[in-house]
């Protein structure tokens, strides 16, 4: 029998060079070890050749002490922080805000009363979600407030669509920025931030943060030199639902009081009041120790606890009942000078051995009045940056 007729060979395929190198296998790309390196490569706002960019360069320059401080307190949150940005795919310009805000230091407290690392004013601090009594300030919470502040400037950025002038709105007030916007705009102005008539503080607002991002962008172009931060997380949250004394905490944690209290800022007293779902925060090869240590420890948690001065009640009646000198008393709680202890005022008083603590729900303290205040809008404030210098 004949063969079958095999079919003809199909022609081989023409395989243009480009082809063959898009085909070929890429290179993978190291990992970026260095957190700097990461923020560099978020960076997506314009730049701003102006002045007051020029004089916040030099400004900052021309101190590398304070950089470095600054560089130091950021070291522990700024990984965190990079992260949350980046979920939102925000810029990471963003993550560097906290140093014009504060200089990255958790206990900066404005004169318009802005605390924490995102300074938050009272207000809007509850506004955002961020808790604040007698015991916890959540403006001072390194995770609370910086979900809080990237909710704020999420929200600012969807009113304008532009991130300069959300970042004015962060710092003066979105109100007052609309106005602004609607002025210009009713003379046939540009809108844009430069264009705006604004105050000062908020006019070298965004030039500090483009100074900050020049300078992290290119440090030896400036003199400087950025300690360098691992781009991996620095700290983990531990669950705590007893209440405990925050050295007894460092200590079970085996870490210095201070470190401890970067990390825990918001705590107002020497005391970790527990909701049955209180957070600390904790250097992430510590949670391990600080879990067994606790799971170990077999005396009480608390030294400290709360009493609500009653009408009439003696300074003297008090401190005795508790086993210590009105001095002490008045030491313990910060009263100095001419101050007087009034009625329902809230005191810290330490437990006597084998009492059962006592950690009542109370409200924050009513804000010290200062000489007469300037107007501050009601989302934000001023005269953070004198604030952050002397840190």
């Amino acid at each position: 029998a004949e063969p079958a007729p095999q079919p003809a060979a199909s022609p081989a395929p023409v395989v243009r060079p480009e082809q063959a190198a898009a085909a070929a296998p890429q290179p993978q790309q190291a990992p970026v070890t260095d957190l700097w390196q990461r923020v560099r490569n978020g960076f997506r706002m314009n730049d701003m050749n102006n002045p007051l960019v020029r004089e916040w360069e030099q400004w900052y320059s021309s101190r590398p002490d304070y950089v470095a401080r600054m560089v130091e307190r950021s070291s522990r949150y700024l990984h965190h922080i990079v992260e949350e940005v980046e979920r939102r795919k925000m810029p990471t310009e963003i993550a560097l805000l906290p140093m014009i805000e504060s200089a990255y230091n958790p206990q900066a407290y404005s004169r318009s009363h802005a605390s924490g690392i995102w300074q938050f004013i009272p207000s809007t601090g509850k506004h955002y979600g961020l808790q604040q009594n007698w015991w916890y300030d959540g403006r001072r919470d390194i995770i609370a407030a910086t979900s809080a502040a990237l909710d704020y400037l999420e929200k600012l950025y969807g009113m304008f669509n532009d991130w300069e002038l959300a970042l004015a709105s962060y710092n003066w007030g979105e109100g007052a920025v609309s106005r602004a916007v609607a002025r210009n705009q009713a003379r046939g102005l540009p809108g844009d931030y430069e264009s705006l008539t604004m105050p000062a503080e908020t006019r070298n607002y965004l030039p500090k943060l483009i100074a900050v991002k020049n300078i992290v962008a290119d440090p030896a172009r400036f003199g400087l030199k950025l300690a360098s931060i691992p781009n991996e997380p620095y700290f983990t949250v531990v669950t705590v639902r007893r209440h405990i004394d925050v050295k007894l905490a460092a200590r079970l944690a085996e870490m210095p009081l201070d470190e401890f209290q970067y990390l825990n800022p918001a705590h107002n007293r020497p005391v970790i009041k527990a909701d049955g779902s209180e957070t600390i925060v904790l250097p992430l090869h510590k949670a391990a120790i600080f879990r067994a240590n606790l799971d170990n420890h077999d005396k009480p948690l608390v030294s400290w606890q709360a009493h609500k001065v009653k009408p009439g009640e003696r300074p003297e009646a008090i401190a005795a009942k508790h086993g210590i000198s009105v001095a002490e008393l008045k030491s313990i709680n910060g009263i100095t000078g001419r101050k007087k202890i009034s009625t329902g005022q809230a005191l810290l008083v330490p437990v006597k051995a084998g009492a059962v603590p006592h950690l009542p729900d109370l409200p924050a303290p009513p804000i010290a009045k200062t000489q007469k205040a300037r107007y501050v809008p009601p989302s934000r404030r001023g005269g953070v940056q004198k604030a952050a210098q002397k840190t």
